[in-house]
């Protein structure tokens, strides 16, 4: 989920492939690395769609009046806000390591990994709480559907090898300073941007920036020392619009 995720070094555990040349700086962020005004839109819209739903069963069965069914769809819609955030805020750990050669970058998104345990305590904890509520009245029973159901499904999903890596993103960049063409710097988000020349699976030639996210108050020694490695490249300080991927343009 999006508000429990492991903390730990990965740096070393990374299966670089500059492995042989010496490490000058490395580090490890978690980040939204996409176009977040987006996501923020999509969840306020879900949310509205679903305030909106609401509102619109209690008015026409109650007349206004928040009876037992209302407030069993209000708990509902509660205990999914965790449930859409997960897919609308997702966060990335990026891990990143420079060398005077070239540099590289895994990343992945780690919602994955506490989606089964987070899941199963959801259902088992929603179930006891509708078995409880269902003694007093049975309209109770309706709180438990969106979160039960969920975590059956991600635990069924959640078994699959192929879909955690499908939904884990992983990505794996490595690039030789000799191949930048501009480097920029948005110091709103904290983001590097080295642009690059390369062709796509359809052999289309394309050009984009791959992206660097840095900690609060390490991106200019970042980009000093990037700088330093391609001196004979445009420099510029602009805002980038940011895909997944590690892309920007």
């Amino acid at each position: 989920m999006w508000f429990i995720q492991p903390k730990k070094n990965y740096v070393p555990e990374m299966p670089w492939e500059r492995a042989a040349e010496p490490e000058v700086m490395s580090w490890q962020i978690r980040v939204r690395d996409y176009n977040i005004l987006v996501g923020n839109m999509v969840f306020l819209g879900t949310y509205l769609l679903v305030g909106g739903g609401l509102w619109a069963l209690i008015y026409f069965q109650g007349g206004g009046v928040v009876d037992d069914y209302s407030m069993s769809l209000i708990v509902m819609s509660i205990l999914m806000m965790p449930i859409v955030m997960s897919m609308t805020h997702q966060t990335s750990i990026i891990v990143y390591r420079l060398t005077d050669k070239g540099y590289e970058m895994f990343s992945w998104k780690p919602q994955i990994d506490s989606v089964k345990p987070v899941m199963k305590w959801t259902a088992i904890v929603s179930g006891v709480a509708v078995l409880v509520a269902t003694f007093f009245n049975p309209y109770f029973i309706l709180g438990a559907v969106g979160p039960a159901g969920f975590g059956l499904i991600a635990l069924s999903m959640g078994n699959a090898g192929s879909y955690q890596k499908l939904v884990r993103g992983e990505e794996h960049c490595s690039a030789s300073w000799q191949d930048v063409e501009e480097v920029a710097l948005w110091r709103k988000r904290r983001l590097i941007g080295l642009r690059f020349t390369f062709h796509t699976s359809e052999g289309v030639k394309q050009n984009g920036y791959r992206t660097l996210f840095c900690k609060k108050g390490e991106e200019n020694q970042r980009v000093a020392f990037i700088r330093e490695k391609v001196s004979e490249v445009p420099y510029v300080e602009r805002k980038m619009e940011v895909f997944e991927g590690g892309m920007a343009i």
